[in-house]
């Protein structure tokens, strides 16, 4: 049974959805992936991910109902691109989720851990454990 909190924001409700897609190493992979390429095919990530063609696209298919990913027809084949904006987006939610948290408190503690990634801008390569950089 599904009961809707009816204190719980839509918009927050999107942003979990968002975080719990990229909450799976796979997809982070993915993404980078994804990033590095203009637009990709399923056939054309199972070879650096070294999954089966089924798993990378159940994981494609999470990513894209996150919106995350979006994708288009082409002949036989679907061609998947990183959504930039949603990613930059989602990066702001949290950015003004800390700074709403800790009122900006936490952020010298946190510089010397994150700082080489948040300068980096958008970049999906810059993500951390990235090996395809």
């Amino acid at each position: 049974m599904n009961v809707v909190d009816p204190d719980i924001n839509p918009n927050d409700e999107a942003v979990a959805r968002k975080l719990a897609a990229l909450a799976h190493p796979v997809r982070l992979r993915l993404l980078r992936n994804l990033a590095a390429a203009d637009a990709c095919c399923v056939k054309e990530l199972v070879r650096p991910t070294g999954l089966a063609q089924s798993t990378v696209s159940q994981h494609l298919k999470v990513l894209v109902d996150a919106e995350l990913v979006s994708f288009r027809t082409e002949k036989q084949s679907s061609r998947y691109t990183v959504n930039a904006g949603a990613l930059r987006e989602l990066a702001g939610v949290i950015g003004q989720t800390l700074d709403h948290c800790c009122g900006g408190a936490c952020l010298p503690a946190c510089e010397g851990e994150f700082s080489d990634h948040s300068r980096e801008g958008d970049a999906p390569a810059a993500l951390p454990g990235n090996k395809d950089s």
